[in-house]
């Protein structure tokens, strides 16, 4: 079933309805406030890549990247990944854990707090 967006005028909230297109109501009623000034208004959506895709799309790892590069956590690691893989060795298990923990999100301790650090910052 197709869900329809909208804007309640009344409470403001969005909310989404479920509606097969052949029941489309003229006026819903807004589910949060029981309104019925709804402005209906364009879904957000998404476009899924695979790895392989993200990866084509970023280029190689290495020298001369910029800062944008590793915004995109699917690239973190791709370097240590690359290297494994000229020398024809298998990730360790606890390294691969590491990088995939970092694409979901979770940074090792030891680099937490790089986290808000500038590119050109200085650490002694």
């Amino acid at each position: 079933m197709p869900i329809y967006e909208y804007i309640c005028e009344n409470c403001k909230k969005k909310v989404g309805i479920f509606m097969r297109p052949s029941a489309i109501q003229k006026d819903p009623a807004c589910p949060a406030c029981g309104g019925t000034g709804l402005r209906r208004i364009f879904s957000s959506f998404a476009v899924v890549k695979s790895i392989a895709q993200v990866h084509e799309e970023s280029g190689n790892p290495g020298p001369g990247m910029s800062d944008d590069y590793y915004k995109d956590p699917r690239n973190i690691g791709r370097s240590l990944e690359t290297q494994f893989k000229n020398m024809n060795m298998e990730i360790p298990p606890e390294i691969r854990s590491s990088i995939d923990k970092a694409r979901d999100g979770v940074l090792p301790d030891s680099l937490r707090d790089m986290d808000s650090a500038s590119s050109d910052s200085a650490y002694s």
